[in-house]
């Protein structure tokens, strides 16, 4: 199973959005925890601006179950801290896409993680 991955036309396969833990707990007031690396350094972005994100149980079959998903502040350059109610336990997708200054392309990804009593 891939955890996460990015597409692209031009210098952004290189490239990805990373969860940080790929369980989080069911339930109002979820985290998740997002960073985004240059796969060929091993190191974070700390500069990309994120522009979409949403999350939906499509890899149950279930892509019409989305959630509401809020970006919350976080102290670490190049992490995205978000709050959601995963009203239901099971595979969640996240789909994010995010704009690296000096790139032409955004960087999109699509992680899956699992929520858990």
């Amino acid at each position: 199973m891939t955890f996460a991955s990015s597409f692209s036309r031009d210098a952004s396969p290189h490239y990805a959005f990373e969860l940080v833990e790929r369980e989080v707990k069911q339930g109002y007031g979820t985290t998740i925890l997002v960073r985004l690396v240059d796969e060929r350094t091993g190191k974070v972005v700390p500069d990309a601006v994120l522009f979409i994100s949403r999350i939906d149980m499509s890899p149950d079959g279930m892509g019409a179950m989305t959630a509401p998903l809020e970006l919350q502040a976080d102290t670490l350059p190049g992490y995205y801290r978000f709050e959601t109610d995963l009203s239901m336990e099971g595979g969640w997708a996240l789909t994010l896409a995010a704009k690296i200054p000096g790139l032409p392309d955004p960087v999109q990804g699509r992680l899956v993680l699992q929520a858990v009593p």
